[in-house]
């Protein structure tokens, strides 16, 4: 079982305390944010998707196969803006190709929408994996701070990106990093199904708060005075006379 996982970012405690909503409150939404042709209906985060219902918002450039960072990014921007119609706050979870669109996004949108960032296996633009060809726009980008609570998750033996590069990105992104142990790129392949370790690390990142019931306890009413029978006491002395507290 996962323990709480400690963010540097320093908003991080302000955000659990909006997510600890009481009953009636919207529920938060979505933004996924798939890699290179993106997540096909075996992928977690179709998974994810199909369970979040209309809570989740896909992104939808229009060049999945040959992606233009240009167009990848104002396909985040969209997507966060439906979101953010429906939802208080937003999450974005990203996939592979799909991180850089959401860092760039984020780092052109200082305060931006979006709440929280989950960012799970974004590949390395230097690696020979790297699709250079097919994301040519996408090869001299370099991770900044983002402005918001964020989460790298990798796998020890992701072919487009090393555990000790997946964790530098996330200390220039001044996120928490998170290996996963031997899944791969975390995709289709790596047969995860749902990916329920994903789920667990997201709401450590973002603990679900739909109709979240308020436990604050309500203080029990003072008991009524007991009737008395002859004339109230005089206590102005005893409270001139009375020591001082400690």
């Amino acid at each position: 079982m996962l323990g709480t996982i400690h963010l540097r970012h320093p908003g991080y405690g302000d955000f659990r305390k909006r997510r600890a909503t009481s009953a009636g409150e919207a529920m938060y939404g979505y933004v996924i944010i798939p890699g290179i042709d993106g997540s096909d209906e075996h992928h977690w985060q179709s998974e994810w998707e199909r369970q979040w219902g209309p809570s989740a918002v896909r992104t939808a450039p229009d060049s999945w196969s040959e992606p233009d960072l240009e167009d990848w990014v104002a396909a985040v921007g969209a997507a966060v803006d439906e979101a953010s119609r429906q939802h208080d706050h937003v999450v974005l979870v990203a996939h592979s190709l799909g991180c850089w669109a959401a860092a760039t996004w984020l780092d052109r949108n200082p305060a931006p929408a979006a709440a929280a960032a989950f960012l799970v296996a974004p590949p390395d633009p230097l690696s020979p994996a790297f699709p250079s060809g097919s994301a040519p726009t996408f090869t001299e980008l370099s991770a900044r701070p983002l402005p918001l609570p964020a989460l790298v998750v990798a796998g020890t033996n992701d072919p487009y990106c090393a555990p000790e590069t997946s964790a530098a990105f996330a200390a220039q992104w001044g996120a928490h990093h998170h290996l996963a142990g031997p899944v791969g790129h975390i995709n289709s392949g790596s047969l995860l199904g749902s990916w329920e370790e994903g789920r667990d690390l997201l709401d450590s990142l973002a603990p679900p708060c739909a109709h979240t019931p308020d436990l604050t306890p309500t203080p029990a009413p003072f008991p009524p005075p007991a009737p008395t029978t002859g004339p109230a006491p005089d206590t102005s002395v005893r409270a001139a006379t009375a020591p001082p507290a400690d």
